[in-house]
């Protein structure tokens, strides 16, 4: 590691350095399961509340599932943004982010196994500094998990849901240096932008990579990978820790 490259970042992080990262479990007192996750100066809290019913498509079926809203607060970010309540509608942004927590969270549980009711997790960004949805996928992961453990201590569940651990990381391409969990100052600066959201076992769930400004080899798409197991694998060491405090 070069000096040179050292200081390429705003923050002064080298390229496979995550952010301070923290997972708060138990944040919101009347949820059945919570977490308050921050990834630096972006801060989500997320909340799992149990409802003893299932979609009408799925009724019968045995199966449960598990959902996910996501909202930004007005002043999460620099200047104001109004609640998408009052606009009448959410933007297409919130739609694919809460669509892509709920297919992560999906992705590591048994719907037979957690029987007919489902679990719904709400994503709330009280702060925002670039890469709110990796954050919202690490922390619901922990709410989730709290939820499911007050199903279990009430006798609720025959077996474990819970099949493995699941987190997301952000990466890209910043002045040409693949770089780690991007803040605000280099998602809005880089030439490539991804996401990455991993299980606990090394499965991929999903890959979300786009070329800013010109396109990027696959070797860079490879060594982008690299550096998301990097952080996922400190997440899931943490989250490890906050279900066990």
């Amino acid at each position: 590691m070069t000096e040179k490259t050292f200081k390429s970042r705003p923050s002064g992080r080298t390229p496979d350095t995550l952010r301070s990262v923290s997972l708060e479990p138990g944040f919101a007192k009347h949820a059945e399961g919570s977490c308050l996750v921050r990834f630096g100066d972006t801060h989500v809290l997320c909340a799992a509340t149990i409802e003893e019913r299932v979609p009408g498509w799925l009724k019968g079926g045995g199966k449960g599932w598990v959902t996910a809203e996501y909202g930004m607060l007005p002043r999460s970010t620099h200047t104001r943004t109004d609640r998408e309540a009052a606009r009448g509608k959410q933007s297409g942004r919130t739609q694919e982010i809460q669509r892509l927590i709920g297919r992560s969270l999906r992705s590591v549980v048994d719907m037979a196994a957690l029987g007919e009711r489902q679990i719904r997790i709400d994503c709330d960004v009280l702060q925002a500094d670039g890469g709110t949805r990796t954050a919202a996928i690490t922390g619901s992961w922990v709410a989730l998990h709290q939820a499911l453990a007050v199903l279990k201590k009430f006798g609720a569940l025959k077996s474990d849901p819970l099949k493995d651990k699941v987190a997301a990381i952000s990466c890209g391409i910043y002045r040409g240096q693949p770089v780690l969990d991007l803040d605000y100052a280099e998602d809005s600066d880089c030439d490539t932008d991804a996401n990455f959201v991993l299980t606990g076992s090394g499965g991929l769930v999903e890959i979300q990579a786009t070329a800013e400004n010109e396109a990027f080899p696959r070797t860079q798409l490879i060594e982008l990978l690299d550096l998301a197991d990097i952080g996922t694998k400190e997440l899931f060491q943490l989250q490890e820790e906050a279900i066990s405090a």
